[in-house]
């Protein structure tokens, strides 16, 4: 499960277009314990994440993710300044705002006031990209009509269409005028031509050896985290001897 919800999250990040080798400032919308976090600080980006459940917030917390997180109804819209974001994100919770689970609730309005404020904090000329479920042909129709609305354009983009186990759809939303859609993986033509494989993966390990990071859990790897950490003004252990260091087992 996390290994999927890590690769639908590099493939987000490949749809959101941003410039390479440039750090990033990223909104992560349904965060949930962090797991699109973890992916988003692996590849260099700083983000902030908002979701509804204060549970897995908590798990968050206690896994020591470096973004920041905030608890908060989507229906109830993005509260950030104009501008603050260059990408937005959003792993498995687009298709929650369909339905109602209040009876003051109203999904078309709560969908407008979620993707007209979401448009406001985002800057000019970036992207949204949410990985969903809809349940129904309505609920795409319900989804997109209110974004489009809100000010976005754009489209579905939907990865391995004949496959029932990879098929994935992503709505992938444009704050800078109409623009041409992203490519989908595995369809015919890619079949034809034999690169029917998901290559975001490859693309993010050479990054990061392009970038000389350390292997994640290393002793490199730990101390520059709990650099960042002091960075931002956390508490944080001292560096001893033991930093990194694996244990047998075996008390």
């Amino acid at each position: 499960m996390i290994e999927i919800q890590s690769q639908m999250t590099e493939r987000a990040l490949e749809l959101l277009a941003l410039q390479e080798d440039v750090p990033c400032f990223i909104l992560d919308i349904g965060c949930g314990s962090g797991l699109s976090g973890q992916t988003l600080e692996e590849s260099g980006h700083f983000w902030i994440g908002v979701d509804i459940s204060s549970a897995m917030l908590s798990v968050a917390l206690e896994r020591e993710v470096e973004g920041d997180m905030m608890l908060g109804d989507m229906g109830q819209g993005m509260c950030f300044r104009a501008g603050s974001f260059d990408g937005a994100i959003s792993i498995s919770a687009l298709q929650w705002l369909c339905n109602a689970d209040k009876t003051s609730h109203s999904p078309p309005k709560r969908l407008f006031k979620f993707f007209s404020t979401l448009y406001s904090c985002l800057s000019r000329g970036s992207r949204a990209v949410f990985q969903f479920y809809p349940e129904n042909s309505e609920q795409i129709e319900l989804i997109t009509q209110q974004a489009m609305k809100a000010g976005f354009t754009g489209g579905l983009v939907v990865d391995y269409p004949n496959s029932t186990k990879a098929k994935k759809m992503f709505l992938v939303l444009f704050t800078g005028g109409h623009q041409k859609l992203p490519k989908a993986l595995g369809t015919e033509e890619q079949q034809n031509t034999g690169t029917d494989h998901i290559p975001y993966s490859d693309k993010r390990e050479r990054m990061k050896q392009i970038r000389g990071k350390a292997p994640k859990k290393s002793r490199d790897w730990i101390l520059e985290k709990k650099e960042r950490r002091r960075r931002q003004g956390r508490n944080v252990r001292p560096d001893t001897k033991y930093t990194g260091r694996k244990r047998s087992g075996k008390f």
